[in-house]
């Protein structure tokens, strides 16, 4: 079973997932980073720019979910190092103070607890994410144009898109993309159809709504709506 709530974190989520049963899942992209506990594991997970399969044996894992463009600053590491990657907190931070960070989130009563200290704590050691970031996802987020977003932030192209690879992991159209079809999938799931969807959400069309999900998630909207619920 999957829950969710707001962090103590600004912006963050905290999440835990307790799967009744091995196979498949499907995790999809979201623009975001997450700091993760598995089996007594730390691991971060990178911005992904296709749906994460998973697989195994059912196991808990808890997360702490940073809202686009914070996770870097947090962890030291550009976004674009850990695109569609997921790697042990050892591989990025020393092993000896992971250790210690490991251990202190095994022993607190509930890991998902533990792992938001453990994200307040390294927040309050570093400078706070980039604000024009945050006018950045927001302004991607309507739906407006990358230029014409770019011209309003003072940044060329060329230096925005620097800034969303270190940020985001990938460019702004690709960060466009991706909160579109969260947009998208957000209007389906309660209900409207799919033409209309599309048709509030900035596609062409609904064949167009389709193409973008396939190619972000790997399943059409119908497909894909079936298999999440």
């Amino acid at each position: 079973m999957y829950r969710e709530r707001a962090s103590r974190l600004t912006g963050a989520v905290v999440w835990t997932n307790r799967p009744s049963t091995g196979g498949e899942g499907r995790v999809l992209p979201d623009g975001c980073m997450d700091l993760l506990w598995h089996e007594g594991r730390l691991l971060v997970a990178g911005p992904d720019t296709h749906a994460h399969l998973t697989g195994g044996r059912p196991g808990t894992w808890a997360g702490v979910r940073f809202r686009p463009g914070t996770a870097p600053a947090l962890l030291g590491v550009p976004a674009h190092e850990l695109r569609d990657r997921r790697v042990a907190l050892s591989d990025l931070w020393p092993a000896a103070d992971v250790r210690r960070m490991t251990a202190r989130v095994n022993a607190a009563d509930d890991p998902a607890h533990g792992l938001e200290d453990l994200a307040l704590r390294r927040a309050a050691e570093t400078p706070p994410p980039d604000p024009l970031l945050g006018l950045l996802v927001a302004a991607l987020d309507t739906g407006r144009p990358v230029a014409a977003i770019a011209d309003e932030l003072g940044l060329g192209a060329r230096q925005l898109h620097r800034r969303s690879l270190a940020a985001f992991g990938y460019g702004p159209k690709t960060l466009a993309r991706i909160l579109r079809m969260r947009r998208a999938l957000a209007l389906a799931r309660a209900g409207v159809p799919l033409a209309e969807t599309a048709a509030r959400t900035g596609y062409a069309d609904q064949a167009h709504l389709s193409r973008e999900v396939r190619g972000l998630t790997g399943l059409p909207p119908g497909g894909l709506l079936t298999a999440h619920g």
